[in-house]
């Protein structure tokens, strides 16, 4: 709609359907890194990803507003615990370790973790000396290195609020929404 009403003004097509260069760099992503498509272990154990995700803004019926995830790099095993303070990783994770390992007859040689102080301790570096266990840790700031349980978190919170509003349930049943997700992760007998 042109009325001319400025003299001297260059006349603009405006074109609705482009997409400026600003506008394409300001929405552009990273490129993700390449996936490995081969297993860098051998055995179930050989290798956990730990990660703690929360606090949640809701608190669950059970008290709870994070969740430990721990992924096995060989099977792709998820176990998904859940805590109501960052305080309980340490026991969490030892009472699942003493578990996992008595059911497989194996055990865990190397964890994988972020920086997080829930995972950088005394108690958790004890634990690993203890029983000759290899803490490995991230770059802080790049979730890529410790991508496997990262995108596993990303899946299980999609997942659990998918299933929160697909039934139309209120916010605080996120846990039980989450353990209908790992009924299909938990271990081969």
């Amino acid at each position: 709609m042109s009325k001319d009403l400025v003299l001297g003004l260059p006349k603009i097509k405006f074109e609705n359907d482009k997409l400026c260069d600003a506008c394409q760099k300001g929405k552009q992503t990273r490129v993700s890194f390449k996936p490995k498509n081969i297993v860098s272990t051998s055995k179930p154990l050989e290798l956990l990803h730990l990660d703690l995700f929360g606090p949640s803004r809701t608190r669950s019926l059970g008290g709870n507003y994070y969740g430990l995830v721990i992924v096995d790099d060989f099977s792709k095993f998820t176990c998904t615990l859940f805590l109501s303070s960052k305080d309980d990783t340490f026991d969490t994770f030892s009472k699942f370790a003493n578990v996992i390992q008595n059911q497989l007859s194996s055990k865990i040689i190397s964890l994988r973790s972020d920086h997080g102080g829930e995972f950088v301790n005394h108690r958790f570096e004890n634990y690993c000396d203890k029983f000759g266990i290899s803490h490995n840790f991230s770059c802080p700031r790049s979730l890529q290195q410790n991508g496997v349980v990262e995108r596993k978190d990303r899946v299980l919170e999609e997942l659990a609020r998918t299933m929160i509003n697909e039934m139309n349930l209120l916010k605080y049943f996120w846990v039980d929404a989450d353990e209908q997700n790992r009924k299909c992760t938990i271990l081969p007998k």
